[in-house]
């Protein structure tokens, strides 16, 4: 597909979003590094909504990939403690 459509565009947002949810139900106690790394996520996510709504999907689905991209870097490094390797590549 050659197309960024509105269904690709939640599907990702549903992958990335559950992704999420894992990843902060695996960090114990307070952990700086997880927080910074939550933060950098919820920027690109709300940079992709704003996209998104302007109907810039290319953009929108960019920033969504990098906002995944930091959850996946992370769980590779050991930040976060996660088994699902359909959400991460570990």
């Amino acid at each position: 597909m050659k197309t960024i459509t509105k269904s690709k565009l939640e599907k990702y947002y549903n992958i990335t979003n559950k992704a999420l949810e894992i990843a902060k139900k695996s960090v114990k106690g307070e952990n700086k590094k997880a927080e910074d790394i939550f933060l950098m996520v919820s920027c690109y996510l709300k940079d992709s909504i704003y996209f998104k709504d302007k109907g810039d999907f290319v953009n929108s689905f960019g920033c969504l990939n990098y906002a995944h991209g930091w959850l996946d870097a992370s769980a590779r490094l050991k930040i976060f403690k996660v088994k699902d390797n359909k959400l991460f590549s570990v």
